[in-house]
This record gives structure tokens, C-alpha cells and sequence, in this order.
């Protein structure tokens, strides 16, 4: 073997170190992690919630008939994909769509994953409720307060049951899940409240001791995940596992409307959208949205409902053939659909 080539062997020893470094997620026989501190965000699954998963209606009404619906109504999401090496996080940067952002943004440091699911699942549980007060709001139905879980670890646990109706707060009466919430926030973690909850008919009253919130330690903490119910006997359910944040709120509401009043809210087209919702019908901005656009998009959706706040990240955003409607609350959104619908000019996010 010449210099030269021994020279080109050599140095490549270096090279192939390198490579091999960044393709490990771990130091070989240690813990110490190699992950990058990033994590990547893309499109995520889209569901049709007017239509089935595993066999299930995503949204499933009792105790009413439910209208025809036609089209889609696909609610988005986005995929977090985290726990990166080098080569991976460079790899979706430079050869996909996908963004790199802080993993701090995403997973707290301050709170471990069981708090980060938690809080996940009482965000959704949340956006459930709201889409369901919202919706039974927009339609005039009566409406109760019903608990949808109760958390592990919590004085509620064992106490409260999932089914059990909240009719009062330290005898204030409550008939909307935010009221609820804004009765507990007027305490501190620490304090106790008196709940009025019926069961089975039957009403008693239980005392419930406050906890921390993982969020904010100095926020407290019921421990009770509340739905809003019709008082007339309609019952919704949510069929959707796995999927954490309030981003879906706003669809959820339209497709319990949809499910509710004749007629295809939708038109017979291809809708999807993203947004939270509130009680009172208005609709909040999300993370991720172009994202979300580029899924719908490439899905074939003909309109995309995006809240207000988030049409300045569109801007520049390739979206095809596709609409994308600009709505602040549930009467834009239905408004966009019914004029997409007749070809009438919609308001847009340009």
C-alpha cells in the first residue's frame, strides 16, 4: 500500500467515526443520549368526523336521530416526532417539510411525560366539552354539566364518578363546564369546595380538596373532566384515542351540528379545518397550522377553515386548488360553507 493511499485510508477513519456517531441515539454501552434537543413537526393524520374509525362513528349521538350528513369534515393534526439524532433531525430538515423546533416548546422540562399526557388528555377532554356546549348553544338546546373522568391522584378520585351530574358549586348553580372552572379559580390549591352532584336521580353533596395544577403549581387543580350534557336526553360521544390538544374543537362542533340540523352542513364537499373552540362558539388559534393546510391540502380538501389569528402563517403558503376560509367563531365557519357551497365569494385568509 503507497503513502497516498494509506493517507486516503486513514483519513476516512475520521469520517466514517463521525457518521457513525450521529446515526446513534446513545454512546455504545453507556445512557448517555446523543438525541438532538429539537424535535420535527409535520402533517399528522386527518379524520373524517362525520364518518367511522375502527369501526366507530368518531362522533356518536344517543337519544336523538341523527340527520344525514354528506361530504367531509375532517378534523387536523400534526405529527411530533421526537427522541432525534443528528443525522435524523438534518435529515428531515433538508429533505422534508417538516420544522425543527425546540423540544422544550413541545415537552416542558419541568414536568415528566405522565404530566405531559395528563395534561394532554384533560386539554382534549376539554376541547370535547366546549364542542359540545358550543354546539348545543348554537342550536338553543338546554344543556347540564356531566363529568367525562375524574383523574388518578386527586381528592375527586373515588368520589366523583364519571355519569355523575355537577349541578352546584359551593351552592352556586352551574349549568356549563366553565362555570364550573371559574368557581374553582376563585380558590387556591389547598381550599376545599363543596360539590351538589346527582346520581341516578338522587342529589348529595361531597367535599372535594383541591390540588396543584401540573401546569402552574399556584393554579388548582378539581380533578373532575367535565363534558356538557343535553338536558333533553342527547348524549355525545367522542370515539377518537390517542389524540391530545384542544386544536379539534372547532370541528368537532360543526359535526355535532351537522349530526343535529337537515341537510349536509358542508354542502357535499371535501371540508377539513382546525381551530379550539370556546363555549360560547368563538374559535382560537393553534400551533402548526401549515402543517395542517399541506395535509388537507394534499388529502384533495377543496375548503380549509383556519381560525382568524392564524392566517398571517399562511401567507406564502402553497394550497393548491384549495380555499382557505378565514372564521372567528362558528357562524363564520358555517357561513364559509354555505357560501362554498352556492359559489358565492368566501372570506378568505388572503
Amino acid at each position: 500500500m503507497n503513502r497516498r493511499l494509506r493517507t486516503v485510508v486513514w483519513g476516512a477513519v475520521p469520517v466514517v467515526a463521525l457518521a457513525a456517531l450521529v446515526s446513534l441515539d446513545h454512546v455504545p454501552g453507556t445512557d448517555y443520549s446523543l438525541t438532538v434537543p429539537y424535535v420535527a413537526e409535520g402533517p399528522g393524520p386527518s379524520f373524517d368526523t362525520l364518518g367511522e374509525v375502527d369501526g366507530e362513528e368518531v362522533i356518536a349521538l344517543e337519544g336523538v336521530e341523527e340527520e344525514d350528513t354528506g361530504g367531509q369534515l375532517n378534523m387536523t393534526t400534526v405529527a411530533v416526532r421526537s427522541q432525534l439524532t443528528l443525522a435524523q433531525a438534518l435529515g428531515r430538515w433538508l429533505f422534508s417539510d417538516d420544522t425543527l423546533v425546540p423540544a422544550e416548546q413541545v415537552f416542558p422540562s419541568d414536568m415528566t411525560r405522565e404530566e405531559i399526557d395528563r395534561s394532554n388528555q384533560v386539554a382534549f377532554s376539554s376541547s370535547e366539552a366546549a364542542a359540545t356546549t358550543a354546539a348545543l348553544t348554537h342550536l338553543d338546546r338546554p344543556l347540564v354539566v356531566e363529568v367525562a373522568g375524574v383523574l388518578d391522584d386527586t381528592s375527586a378520585s373515588g368520589v366523583v364518578e364519571e355519569g355523575d351530574r355537577l349541578l352546584a358549586v359551593d351552592g352556586k348553580k352551574v349549568e356549563r363546564p366553565g362555570a364550573v372552572r371559574d368557581a374553582v379559580l376563585e380558590h387556591e390549591p389547598g381550599d376545599e369546595v363543596t360539590l351538589t352532584l346527582s346520581r341516578g336521580g338522587e342529589e348529595r353533596e361531597e367535599t372535594i380538596t383541591l390540588g396543584e395544577s401540573p401546569e402552574d403549581p399556584e393554579r388548582p387543580l378539581l380533578g373532575v373532566l367535565m363534558g356538557a350534557a343535553s338536558a333533553d336526553g342527547i348524549q355525545v360521544d367522542y370515539n377518537l384515542q390517542d389524540i391530545g390538544g384542544p386544536s379539534a374543537g372547532m370541528i368537532f362542533s360543526l359535526a355535532v351540528i351537522d349530526k343535529l340540523t337537515p341537510g349536509a352542513l358542508t354542502g357535499g364537499h371535501f371540508v377539513a379545518g382546525t381551530g379550539t373552540i370556546d363555549e360560547d362558539g368563538s374559535v382560537g388559534e393553534i400551533g402548526g397550522i401549515e402543517h395542517k393546510v399541506r395535509a388537507a391540502r394534499d388529502l384533495g380538501a377543496e375548503l380549509f377553515l383556519a381560525p382568524a389569528g392564524n392566517c398571517s402563517a399562511l401567507a406564502g403558503q402553497d394550497t393548491g386548488d384549495m380555499t382557505v376560509a378565514k372564521v372567528a367563531d362558528l357562524d363564520d365557519a358555517i357561513d364559509a360553507m354555505d357560501d362554498f357551497a352556492a359559489g358565492r365569494e368566501v372570506t378568505t385568509c388572503d
